[in-house]
């Protein structure tokens, strides 16, 4: 069973977790507080950071860079959270961007960033256990494929669930408020990445030359991509862009110029949801080679001023990797500047995972970020 094995041990470790701390009345298990008190162990143990700074965990092969800068146009509705160890597996780390709009849109991201985790983490735990005892599956054949097809399962379960419990929350109004969400798992040498909205995914890769280059991993998912703007077009929703916003298309109701969405995946914005908006995540993996140095997740703060190619260059050039983040946030808020002069900086938020770890000793490093 190799790596299934490995797998099989974590989600032991968890659910014995679970049965120390979360059994209920009549013997059963709840699979949500069980997360919980996972994820207060690994704060608890510097596993897990929200807030900008560094994660470094002795033994671990990652290195985590983190920072966030409010923009010009109130509250931050960017936020983020790292997990090393996820799930109570020491070969697993789980990176997350969220992007919040609209008045509620700064609630939308922070709760959506708590809940994609321990839904994700119940999902995966469910469907690894049911793939153990399935006599018709037989995880040696192909190994790859079905570990893929195991965390896509999860993926679509959880962001269901997340965006059907967003619809009924009793003190969050997601009729007008949304957030993207960009989530990477690495497990081992092999990233799995799920992307709802417009942030970015890019790799950085060695290439012959000695050269790093970018590889995008995600799609920016605007309403004017061809198949999204032809599922929305037949939901009745509409795209267009407003006059004096030649090239931004946005996502409108059918009567209405209302909302306006720059995105065409998003949580939350039930006002559009009968109209095109989805949740369903756009689910990828890719195998990690020696060639592969670091990962960019990045919200569109960043990518509408800072292409690719400057983005590997700002990082892979920051002598201090702790400070690779917030180099590159720096950059993009002078391009903002610079490139779009009389137009408000928008919230700017990045993660730079690092594949390589110099084996420093453990620490998490929150750092202040700016006003």
């Amino acid at each position: 069973m190799g790596h299934f094995s490995s797998m099989f041990n974590g989600l032991a470790r968890s659910f014995s977790l679970k049965k120390r701390k979360n059994c209920t009345g009549n013997g059963k298990y709840d699979g949500r507080e069980a997360v919980e008190a996972m994820a207060k162990e690994a704060k608890k143990n510097d596993l897990i950071l929200r807030s900008s700074g560094t994660v470094n965990v002795v033994g671990s092969k990652n290195f985590t860079s983190l920072f966030s800068r409010r923009g010009e146009k109130g509250v931050n509705q960017d936020c983020f959270i790292v997990w090393e160890e996820f799930g109570c597996q020491e070969d697993m780390i789980f990176c997350g961007i969220f992007d919040g709009h609209g008045p509620w849109g700064h609630f939308v991201a922070k709760k959506v960033r708590e809940s994609i985790v321990s839904s994700l983490l119940c999902n995966w735990q469910e469907s690894l256990a049911e793939a153990s005892v399935d006599p018709d599956l037989d995880l040696d054949s192909d190994k790859k494929l079905q570990r893929f097809n195991i965390w896509k399962d999860s993926y679509l379960k959880a962001c269901a669930a997340v965006d059907q419990e967003l619809e009924h929350h009793p003190k969050i109004d997601t009729f007008y408020s949304g957030t993207t969400a960009l989530t990477i798992v690495r497990q081992g040498e092999v990233i799995f990445i799920a992307n709802v909205g417009d942030s970015r995914a890019v790799l950085a890769t060695t290439c012959d030359d000695g050269n790093l280059v970018p590889v995008q991993l995600t799609i920016d998912f605007k309403p004017n991509l061809p198949q999204e703007t032809e599922r929305i077009i037949q939901c009745n929703g509409r795209v267009f862009c407003l006059d004096d916003e030649s090239g931004v298309h946005r996502l409108w109701l059918p009567d209405e110029e209302s909302p306006g969405l720059a995105m065409s995946r998003a949580f939350g914005d039930y006002c559009v949801k009968d109209f095109g908006l989805i949740s369903v995540p756009d689910v990828t993996q890719r195998r990690i080679t020696s060639k592969d140095q670091f990962v960019v997740l990045a919200t569109d703060g960043v990518w509408d001023v800072v292409s690719n190619q400057e983005a590997v260059e700002i990082v892979s050039t920051t002598p201090d990797r702790a400070k690779a983040a917030k180099c590159l946030v720096q950059c993009a808020v002078r391009a903002w500047k610079r490139k779009r002069r009389g137009i408000a900086v928008d919230d700017i938020s990045a993660i730079v995972l690092f594949f390589h770890s110099n084996h420093f000793c453990q620490h998490i490093y929150p750092v202040t970020t700016p006003k």
